[in-house]
């Protein structure tokens, strides 16, 4: 079975969530502030959804001064599209077992 911890796909199943993560991927680290300020939400509400992200280890809190900076952790993402990627090769070895069979019934 699976070694994928199911929190980091629940953490992403949030379109808000998906969000964060993908401006912290793209734009660096920030502060919950900054990424309020580029998404339709409260500050309160980005702050709530970057603990789940921490939870999930996705992101990773560090103060600067007063500041707490989120920063992007891939190494969950890594495990979990890893795990995709050998679910998928399982899939296409079930078709191609499909595909003989369609094409020769007697194989």
């Amino acid at each position: 079975m699976s070694t994928v911890d199911g929190v980091v796909f629940a953490a992403l199943a949030d379109p808000t969530r998906r969000a964060l993560f993908e401006s912290l991927v793209h734009g660096g680290d920030d502060t919950a502030t900054g990424l309020a300020a580029r998404l339709p939400v409260t500050r309160q509400a980005v702050g709530k959804h970057l603990a789940v992200l921490q939870r999930a280890g996705l992101v990773r809190a560090h103060r600067v001064g007063r500041e707490s900076r989120y920063e992007p952790r891939t190494a969950g993402l890594t495990a979990a599209a890893d795990w995709l990627t050998v679910l998928a090769a399982e899939w296409d070895r079930r078709l191609v077992r499909i595909k003989a069979l369609a094409e020769d019934p007697d194989a």
